[in-house]
């Protein structure tokens, strides 16, 4: 069994009813939606952030659930899919997950307008049942992942970017949808504020962690699901580079931004960067780390009694920092 199937057992049922309910969240009078939605929902990845919604509530209630988690499930898989279907726009992007984009299909124009119903179909969604606890808590998460983008362009642009900077965008671009997600998950059963920010804050954790094993993806030597050294040439400053920069010599410093600057798309160059990353601590220093957040997310956990659902976070925990892909 995948790791991931089994992490999703003790809610195998709950998963399995979501997605009749997500796919009603999505209806339209316009048949071309319908099509647009239909193709979306079959081309659904791992749904890890339904996940964590159902497996949080389940956690934090001693397994209690009602309507209000499926549809904090539902919300966040719909501004989730609409910051997706965006993306993809905006990055010129053709395929997402072997499949074809929603622009690539049915042009920018329609891509851009079928983000933007999603978006309103979540907030309505929130907002018909007065969830106002759960529209709080994703709308957060749109505002920052907006700001953690922004951030991120003006700072490559420079490739000044600080560690503490660094830090600060992925736990905005990347970490603060998964902590909505948990935050959500304890408030759809009706959890203390002070457990909705736990839960937010073991999200967080999470995805920082989450974020950075992507970062050294770009490192690896093993078969993934990406080539090596895409960061690099996309001009993308990653915590290995960022560690290395700070620790290493002015000249080595001016070689290494030089090469990131002009000569990124130098295959032989681009090895040579990555070869002096490893030689120089980078990847000792960033697996550090993300088992430093691996620790902090566990720590959290430890605060609430052993269940299924607890040791399901757990395994989540680990498949983040082990995964292959």
């Amino acid at each position: 069994m995948k790791p991931v199937e089994q992490i999703k057992l003790p809610i195998k049922s709950e998963m399995e009813l979501f997605e009749t309910k997500f796919k009603d969240s999505m209806l339209s009078k316009v048949p071309l939606l319908n099509r647009i939605t239909y193709y979306i929902v079959r081309r659904k990845g791992k749904q890890m952030r339904p996940m964590f919604v159902f497996l949080v509530a389940k956690m934090v209630s001693d397994g209690g659930f009602d309507e209000r988690t499926y549809r904090g499930a539902s919300v966040v898989e719909l501004i989730h899919t609409a910051t997706l279907v965006h993306d993809d726009v905006v990055d010129d992007s053709n395929r997402r997950r072997g499949f074809f984009s929603i622009n690539a299909l049915w042009k920018n124009k329609i891509a851009v307008l079928v983000g933007d119903f999603l978006l309103s179909k979540g907030l309505l969604l929130s907002i018909d049942n007065e969830d106002f606890d759960i529209l709080k808590l994703i709308s957060i998460a749109v505002r920052e992942m907006s700001e953690g983008e922004l951030l991120q362009i003006e700072k490559a642009r420079k490739l000044d970017i600080t560690e503490d900077i660094y830090f600060e965008i992925i736990r905005q671009k990347t970490a603060t949808l998964i902590a909505a997600c948990c935050g959500i998950g304890a408030a759809s059963v009706g959890a203390s504020q002070d457990t909705v920010q736990q839960m937010r804050k073991f999200g967080e954790y999470i995805g920082i962690a989450f974020q950075i094993k992507d970062d050294l993806f770009d490192y690896s030597d093993e078969k993934i699901g990406k080539p090596t050294g895409i960061d690099i040439k996309e001009q993308k400053m990653t915590l290995p580079l960022i560690h290395t920069l700070n620790t290493c010599s002015e000249k080595d410093k001016k070689w290494l931004i030089n090469s990131i600057k002009k000569y990124n798309k130098d295959k032989k160059r681009v090895k040579e960067v990555i070869a002096f990353v490893k030689n120089n601590g980078g990847i000792e220093y960033t697996t550090a780390q993300m088992h430093d957040y691996k620790s902090k997310a566990i720590a959290i956990l430890d605060n609430f009694p052993t269940s299924d659902y607890k040791s399901s976070l757990l395994q989540m925990i680990e498949y983040v920092v082990e995964r292959k892909i």
